[in-house]
């Protein structure tokens, strides 16, 4: 299946490159080691995987905003699944990337033998309930469709959002690994299983969908107005990252993005553009 990845680019001047370095380099020598064992050029542009909303938005502010002045050049790579921009960075095509949360990176290592690792919290995008045909929860009943995410950890952090609201009931303890067969009553319902990308294109066609909070926004739905329930903030540990291969943490150009994508120019950039629907999830261990 082809893949839409649409590249964006800024090169901004990098000014005092000498004075930006940290203890892993120095004002001779602008580069560190990487997880391979080679050297980083921090002169170059470090390339970003990301989804296109909030993700790739929030970067373009730090290209347009923040970047130059600390000394970084960045180069944003849209994708529109859930898959490339793991395997991307394990391989070394992008530096990072800024899509997912640790319950899914964590998935996503196991099944596929890759080493990527969270670097910093950056922000929270509530799992929402929707439907074309009603606007409340109440309005839904034994007969009707509801569209849910088919990878695991999605899957499940979407079956406990309808348990959470008394649409079904989960086996006891299941937690967010909870599957369709862990749904002990699932009141009439019927559930269709849909890659988390197409779920938002199916609304026309069930009576009700769970939707992660990106692919909402690119589906302008308005989260925290469009939803007949959302998850709840508090203890949620769905907070979307930023994420490098395994060894390539402490490279410089990685630092000064994560320092920069939990400033409070960020933080004010999310609240004012995203109201509510996407929350900053700062000082939060990543991991």
């Amino acid at each position: 299946m082809r893949k839409n990845i649409k590249l964006t680019a800024l090169a901004a001047t990098v000014s005092a490159l000498a004075l930006g370095l940290t203890a892993c380099g120095s004002s001779s020598d602008p580069s560190s080691t990487k997880a391979d064992g080679g050297k980083t050029d921090e002169s170059k542009p470090l390339v970003i995987a990301a989804s296109p909303s909030p993700h790739a938005d929030v970067l373009k502010f730090v290209q347009d905003n923040l970047a130059a002045k600390a000394g970084l050049k960045l180069e944003v790579k849209e994708f529109t699944d859930y898959v490339l921009p793991n395997t991307a960075t394990q391989q070394g095509q992008v530096d990072a990337n800024y899509f997912q949360h640790v319950p899914y990176l964590d998935d996503f290592n196991k099944k596929n033998g890759t080493d990527i690792v969270p670097v910093v919290n950056v922000h929270l995008e509530p799992l929402g309930l929707y439907s074309k045909k009603f606007k409340a929860i109440t309005d839904i009943k034994a007969g009707q469709t509801i569209a849910v995410p088919n990878d695991p950890t999605n899957e499940g952090r979407a079956l406990q959002l309808l348990a959470a609201n008394k649409l079904i009931t989960l086996k006891e303890g299941v937690g967010t690994a909870a599957k369709l067969s862990d749904i002990t009553d699932k009141k009439g319902l019927e559930f269709k299983e849909l890659e988390a990308a197409t779920v938002p294109r199916a609304l026309n066609d069930v009576d009700a969908a769970v939707i992660n909070g990106n692919y909402a926004i690119e589906a302008k739905l308005v989260p925290a107005k469009d939803a007949l329930v959302l998850e709840k903030a508090e203890g949620n540990p769905y907070a979307n990252i930023l994420a490098v291969k395994n060894g390539n943490q402490d490279d410089p150009r990685i630092q000064k993005l994560a320092k920069l994508l939990n400033s409070d120019e960020v933080k004010k950039f999310i609240d004012d553009k995203y109201q509510g629907s996407v929350i900053p999830a700062f000082g939060k261990p990543a991991a």
